[in-house]
């Protein structure tokens, strides 16, 4: 992770020790800590031990019992920890509570999922939406941070508005979340006018969604290249999170016709609400698509909960009922791999290998121009405009001179039909 001056100046990169640490009431908890575990591991963190604890109740003040937290500061002491992490997020009064009792810094998973946000933003407007879901994060919570929230120096959840020293007063903070609401209001602005302009050229829209390393870019990339168009390839890595910024490439089909692809943010378990909020300008993308490309690890064991997560995220965003094609990615690490009993709508495929990216592309392409019909059309020659706006837009099938003018036999989806009606024969 990023260590920053006084100043905010990346001075250089530091690894710190943590202990990890979830409570449960009752549920099982073991994937979710696996889960925090590889988020930490994700923010350049180093894991020294997991310590779980079963309650009938969370403790108000410190919200896990005095025995375990004797028993967690013993812990950090004797590993030399820099780090608590817990896995559930926690009130500003257990942050200062526990904080107090360890002697070294406390942060929750919230925290720890903003601050890996926080590193790996790169545009204006992620930076910004990142900034808006710290600052709402802390301002309930300016107490329990205490000096932490002084930039004292590096670490996990002071990245970001910490070094700006916003939460010193509430007031400055919530002046600065109105400056950043304006800044993404136009930068909202502008993707409207982007949005109606790929609505007039009729292009049509489909999303890659899914859980964080599921392989959307992965996707994005192998689709790119098989129409020689690696020079708009995305940034991948096997990593969580490893890309926030929205991509949007131009992808064509064998017979010439396009459509847009769009590459989203990952979803997590516990995606914090603060986060979706600040994101919800860039994930309204999905609400406008005409087809969502659910792409889902095919070698995580336990795949139907990251499509759960998905699912219930594109619920929020109200993106519930569009048409979905659901893409178990990576099938090439689970020989036999089967679909069977999700639906019609559902294919396996290997982003590193290429299988089953020529039916992904076939299903798209279905899909995508579902309302497309087979039609002739006489074009008088003085409306040569109208002949090389179809030859570059639809690639007709058969083209004949004839003394009356140009007769094509070309596929229009049903506005087309409707503007060239009067050339139909």
């Amino acid at each position: 992770m990023l260590r920053f001056d006084d100043d905010n100046n990346v001075i250089g990169r530091e690894t710190q020790k943590a202990i990890l640490v979830g409570i449960s009431t009752g549920e099982d908890i073991s994937y979710s800590m696996d889960e925090l575990s590889g988020l930490a591991e994700a923010d350049g963190v180093e894991v020294l031990a997991v310590m779980t604890q079963n309650v009938e109740r969370i403790n108000a003040g410190t919200y896990m019992g005095s025995g375990k937290l004797a028993e967690l500061t013993e812990a950090c002491a004797n590993m030399e920890a820099d780090l608590v992490i817990f896995n559930d997020e926690l009130t500003g009064m257990q942050l200062r509570n526990i904080e107090d009792a360890v002697g070294i810094k406390v942060i929750d998973r919230t925290i720890l999922i903003l601050d890996i946000f926080a590193d790996r933003a790169t545009s204006r407007e992620g930076k910004l939406q990142v900034e808006m879901a710290q600052l709402q994060y802390r301002m309930p919570r300016l107490l329990g941070f205490g000096k932490s929230l002084s930039r004292l120096g590096g670490g996990i959840g002071t990245r970001g508005p910490g070094e700006k020293k916003l939460e010193s007063d509430r007031r400055h903070i919530q002046h600065r979340l109105d400056e950043i609401r304006a800044e993404l209001k136009e930068v909202a602005a502008n993707r409207g006018v982007q949005r109606a302009r790929r609505e007039k050229s009729e292009i049509p829209v489909a999303a890659l969604v899914g859980y964080t390393n599921s392989g959307k870019s992965s996707i994005m990339n192998a689709l790119l290249s098989m129409g020689q168009r690696e020079d708009k390839q995305v940034f991948e890595k096997d990593m969580l999170f490893a890309t926030l910024d929205t991509a949007q490439r131009l992808i064509s089909f064998e017979d010439g016709r396009n459509f847009i692809l769009i590459d989203t943010v990952g979803f997590v378990s516990r995606l914090p609400h603060a986060l979706v909020n600040a994101f919800k300008s860039t994930l309204d993308e999905v609400k406008y698509a005409d087809v969502l490309i659910h792409v889902v690890d095919a070698s995580f064991p336990e795949h139907d909960f990251h499509i759960g997560v998905t699912d219930s995220v594109m619920e929020e965003l109200g993106a519930s009922g569009k048409d979905r094609l659901l893409v178990f990615n990576k099938c090439d690490l689970v020989p036999g791999f089967s679909t069977l009993g999700y639906g019609k709508d559902s294919l396996a495929v290997s982003a590193k290998t290429g299988e089953g990216l020529g039916e992904l592309m076939d299903r798209l392409r279905d899909m995508l121009f579902s309302d497309l019909e087979t039609v002739r059309l006489l074009i008088p020659f003085d409306r040569g405009e109208l002949v090389s706006r179809l030859m570059s837009s639809s690639s007709p099938s058969e083209v004949e001179y004839t003394e009356n003018g140009t007769l094509l036999t070309v596929e229009l989806s049903e506005a087309d039909r409707n503007r060239y009606a009067q050339f139909r024969i």
